[in-house]
């Protein structure tokens, strides 16, 4: 038997009720908060994601799903969706009639990291993004707007972790006080943070090895390095939050993991997830859309690890069946075709209809209906045909009611609609 690839997962019925339930609830809160939902492909051009996430990140050099079709150009699954959307807002010039756009998606990604509980080779993101607004009003409604999407998906115990990284202007200092200690440290790190201490250094401050965690556990906070500029902007951030009633701590040591993140960078964590703590993260990349080739204009955005909160949205519901309004119990190679043709319209009509059509007993059909949960029976042979009417039997109360044959669809959705 063919099995799944390692690191992916199908996404059952049983389970898939829960993940529709939560991309409802999240499709319904952007949209209140004016966002439009933008689909964009799964495969890109690597040089897209080499450009936008770094060419120094683990996800570039080791993740990427990346291979060289048969016109050798090299292909990428898309290992994040942001480059996507920028280069989908540049490629159609959505700034040319107003800068101002914002968007959603949401859909799988893919990157070969080792599979473990909640992170898979194919994982889902929610993802909503902001571009032509500079303000931190923003950046403070992005935070509020994830947080409460988490509420209504009935997550507890969620903290916003956010930081500064700064902007090109007060980088450099920070960078050469990093730099010195990096030189002093050099021993106690790992071959990549030795390699990246040199090209990128804010790369190391990201590092999940102990060792490298350890020896850079004293490093410089960049949020003292800040310009007038970003210390304004990142002091009303948390103004904001705080008046918003937003539970946050300022988090020195968050850097995120992409290299194209500027000033205001954010996770939300939840301890309902033990030790992998984060369930949703961001921040600005306001340098992006004129890396990539467009007009110099300022971004910001997150995404929500979908896997990560499938396992604890709505953990206090049972999961929802998907239980047939009627079923119809069919006896006889007349009546089963007859069945056939009602089933098919009410289902067309919004009317979740069952049937078996395998011409088994009424005893047998009546013990399938049980198991699916039909709330109602409808019981049809051959004596019913000839007298002209069907039984429809309400399974909680047990009580009978006689349907027209003639006109069964009609006359069974208006008895539905009288319930």
């Amino acid at each position: 038997m063919v099995q799944l690839i390692r690191g992916f997962k199908d996404i059952l019925p049983g389970e898939i009720e829960k993940w529709q339930a939560i991309e409802k609830t999240a499709e319904q809160l952007f949209e209140d908060f004016g966002y439009r939902q933008i689909r964009v492909p799964i495969m890109e051009r690597t040089e897209l994601f080499a450009r936008s996430i770094g060419e120094d990140t683990d996800i570039v050099e080791k993740e990427m799903y990346t291979f060289a079709d048969r016109g050798k150009d090299l292909l990428t699954l898309r290992p994040e969706a942001t480059a996507s959307i920028v280069r989908a807002y540049i490629q159609h010039k959505m700034y040319a009639s107003d800068p101002v756009r914002k968007f959603y998606t949401i859909g799988p990604m893919f990157r070969r990291e080792r599979p473990q509980k909640g992170r898979y080779r194919q994982f889902y993101q929610i993802d909503a993004e902001v571009f032509g607004v500079t303000s931190p009003y923003i950046d403070a409604q992005l935070i509020v707007m994830l947080s409460t999407l988490l509420a209504r998906l009935e997550v507890s115990d969620v903290t916003a972790h956010v930081n500064s990284l700064g902007c090109p202007a007060c980088r450099p200092g920070y960078k050469a006080a990093l730099g010195e200690l990096l030189a002093s440290r050099e021993a106690d790190l790992c071959a990549d943070c030795r390699r990246r201490s040199s090209s990128n250094p804010l790369r190391v401050l990201d590092c999940k090895v102990p060792a490298c965690r350890e020896a850079m556990a004293d490093a410089p906070s960049l949020l003292a390095y800040l310009c007038t500029d970003c210390r304004i902007h990142f002091d009303t951030v948390q103004s904001m939050l705080t008046d918003m009633a937003v539970p946050f701590v300022t988090d020195e040591r968050l850097v995120r993991g992409l290299d194209y993140y500027t000033r205001t960078a954010f996770e939300l964590q939840t301890g309902a997830l033990g030790a992998q703590s984060a369930v949703a993260g961001g921040g600005r990349y306001d340098g992006l859309v004129k890396t990539l080739g467009g007009p110099d204009i300022p971004a910001i955005g997150f995404a929500v690890g979908f896997d990560r909160l499938a396992e604890i949205a709505f953990a206090d519901r049972e999961p929802a069946d998907q239980e047939p309004l009627v079923y119809i119990a069919a006896l006889g190679e007349k009546s089963v075709a007859a069945a056939f043709g009602w089933s098919t319209r009410l289902s067309a009509a919004g009317v979740h209809c069952e049937i078996d059509f395998s011409d088994k007993s009424l005893k047998s059909q009546m013990k399938r209906a049980n198991r699916v949960k039909a709330g109602h029976v409808l019981m049809v042979g051959d004596n019913e045909l000839d007298k002209g009417s069907a039984i429809l039997r309400n399974m909680a109360t047990r009580e009978q009611v006689d349907i027209p044959i003639d006109t069964l669809v009609e006359s069974t959705i208006q008895y539905f609609k009288a319930l």
